[in-house]
């Protein structure tokens, strides 16, 4: 599968589903100052992307506070990725911010459903926002395949519609335990094989990966099985360039920092940059050439 500029730019068939509303939430509504308090003290379903590697990196996740972005790299085509914890968004705001594309969470295991989902999906395409969805996985309570039918079933799935990204894997560090999730390195290549797999039964896409380089070297085994089918959304909070997990070729998208601000956003929000110019995230959107 060829790539130019960091997307994948084979052609699939026909999708298979339409993007879903995700049923009734099963996560509590938050306002913007509702973030959580400190390392260690979220409970089940509330995670967030980014929220296992603060633990386990010892930061302090009532650091989103929404002050001056740091690190800075506002170049290029620019994101955002939200939950519940963002509260309210005025996406008419974000998208007159410069931003061009968000993922939110939608899932998260087997069960759990972002609160502000429903509204954050469509109000974002009302407002011109490329987007997507993110499931937070949990290879703790399930296998990758059944996971990956409930993101598809609760905002997951995919339409060629100029304005819908295809869905992401947030697999990093676990926020509630052992950091790979009491999987062995087996384990856990065959559990996101299991997902993407069925993922892309369910809506004909590759599900693109979130991750940190050291989170997938130590967890995988600087495994290269996903590296010609996924694109790769890396998180690594620094400048310059990020730091790639062993075996994928290239970025497609960078979360460079979770001390972030856009207007639109009451508090802190994690950047992301798109390695490529629009048209190029528009070919991802869209799955053409």
């Amino acid at each position: 599968m060829a790539t130019v500029g960091g997307v994948f730019t084979a052609v699939f068939g026909l999708l298979l589903t339409t993007p879903s509303a995700a049923a009734d939430a099963s996560e509590p509504a938050a306002g913007p100052s509702e973030v959580p308090a400190a390392v260690g003290t979220l409970a089940e379903g509330e995670a967030f992307m980014g929220a296992g590697t603060a633990i386990h990196e010892g930061r302090e996740l009532d650091a989103r506070d929404g002050g001056t972005i740091d690190p800075m790299d506002t170049s290029g085509v620019q994101g955002i990725d939200v939950s519940h914890w963002q509260g309210s968004i005025n996406w008419t705001s974000v998208r007159g911010a410069g931003i061009q594309f968000a993922w939110m969470k939608a899932t998260e295991g087997t069960s759990f459903r972002d609160s502000s989902f429903n509204t954050n999906y469509p109000a974002s395409h009302g407002a011109g926002v490329i987007r997507g969805a993110y499931h937070f996985a949990r290879p703790d309570v399930s296998n990758g395949a059944t996971q990956a039918t409930f993101f598809a079933s609760n905002g997951g799935a995919w339409s060629r519609d100029n304005l819908t990204l295809p869905g992401v894997l947030d697999i990093e560090s676990n926020p509630y335990g052992s950091q790979c999730y009491g999987l062995s390195q087996t384990q856990m290549r065959t559990w996101i094989n299991d997902f993407y797999n069925t993922y892309k039964s369910r809506t004909t896409r590759d599900v693109v990966i979130y991750t940190t380089a050291s989170w997938w070297n130590t967890c995988t085994g600087n495994w290269s099985g996903m590296s010609t089918k996924a694109p790769l959304w890396v998180a690594h909070w620094t400048t310059g360039s990020p730091t790639i997990p062993a075996g994928f070729p290239t970025w497609t998208a960078w979360q460079y920092t979770d001390r972030g601000s856009v207007s639109g956003v009451s508090g802190g929000v994690d950047r992301n940059k798109f390695n490529g110019t629009r048209e190029r995230l528009l070919a991802l959107a869209n799955n053409t050439a």
